[in-house]
């Protein structure tokens, strides 16, 4: 990993051990910071980050959202650089925090999450061949994207050993904030496994490139479905993202409680999964009153 200015990598130690954040959030945030350092050196050459105007910030905002962020985005973005700059402020680096107190407003309207229909989920499974062990991997990679809801990095991130054969588990250990849970696998989805691991072997990545047998990367995953998509003839944008998305959606469809999505999914609490809500015509208003406790007011 590259190292970034000695200032910048004390204020990531400073997250780590004394902030006690998790460490896929301090990389999260060195992400933040190095795409940052980026555009606002083709803003303004030469200027280091905590000595900026907020002009700059500014600008930058504007182009991530000519990039498409979200606001959302956006406001992630600025929290991870607000933070840094407080730290260079109180180092006495910088005589104040330009962002200190500045925050974007949230008026954009939420989009709903791409998700299949239970047709088109059928389709894509149907469009991936398992003749050889190569296809038979990319097609158990599409049945856990979209039968355990798993994100992209817990995919290529399982090993053999998160398989749990007597219980018909798997257990994801770098989930969202670092936080495991255990996901069960549905039946057809376990068969098409455990045939698997038998050409598979017993140690390491659960997945693994054909040629120097290492993980398999997030832009692995993504290939892997596009092509599906492609063989399925469906349009729009397939991604695991959307699988993920179909399998809270087909869930919450057939009427499982918000909590149990939450927790297969790995979200903090129900609110989080209340983004699937679109899927319940005529029963929003039952499920918003299930977040807040399940009575009426």
């Amino acid at each position: 990993m590259d190292a970034l200015d000695p200032v910048i990598e004390g204020y990531l130690s400073y997250l780590l051990d004394v902030g006690k954040k998790a460490p896929r959030t301090v990389i999260d945030v060195r992400c933040t910071v190095k795409r940052a350092l980026v555009e606002l050196e083709a803003i303004r050459p030469g200027v280091v980050i905590w000595k900026r105007p907020l002009e700059d910030f500014l600008r930058w905002i504007d182009v991530e959202r000519d990039y498409g962020r979200t606001t959302t985005c956006l406001a992630k973005y600025l929290s991870h650089v607000r933070g840094l700059l407080e730290y260079a402020w109180r180092a006495g680096r910088a005589e104040r925090n330009v962002l200190d107190g500045f925050s974007l407003a949230d008026n954009e309207r939420r989009v709903e999450p791409r998700s299949l229909t239970l047709e088109e989920a059928e389709q894509l499974v149907r469009s991936c061949p398992a003749t050889s062990f190569l296809e038979r991997r990319d097609r158990l990679m599409i049945l856990l994207l979209y039968g355990c809801g798993l994100r992209t990095s817990e995919l290529f991130s399982l090993n053999v050993s998160d398989i749990h054969r007597e219980r018909r588990e798997l257990t994801v250990q770098k989930g969202k904030g670092d936080r495991p849970r255990t996901v069960p696998i549905p039946g057809g989805v376990f068969t098409e496994l455990l045939a698997y691991l038998l050409e598979r072997g017993q140690r390491g990545a659960l997945f693994r490139t054909a040629a120097k047998q290492r993980r398999l990367s997030s832009k692995d995953v993504c290939a892997v479905v596009t092509q599906a998509a492609t063989r399925a003839g469906l349009t729009g944008d397939i991604t695991p993202k959307a699988l993920r998305h179909s399998f809270a959606t087909h869930l919450m469809d057939r009427g499982v409680d918000l909590a149990v999505i939450a927790s297969l999914m790995g979200h903090r609490s129900p609110q989080e999964t209340g983004v699937y809500l679109h899927v319940l015509p005529g029963r929003k208003e039952a499920a918003v009153r299930t977040l807040n406790g399940g009575g009426e007011s």
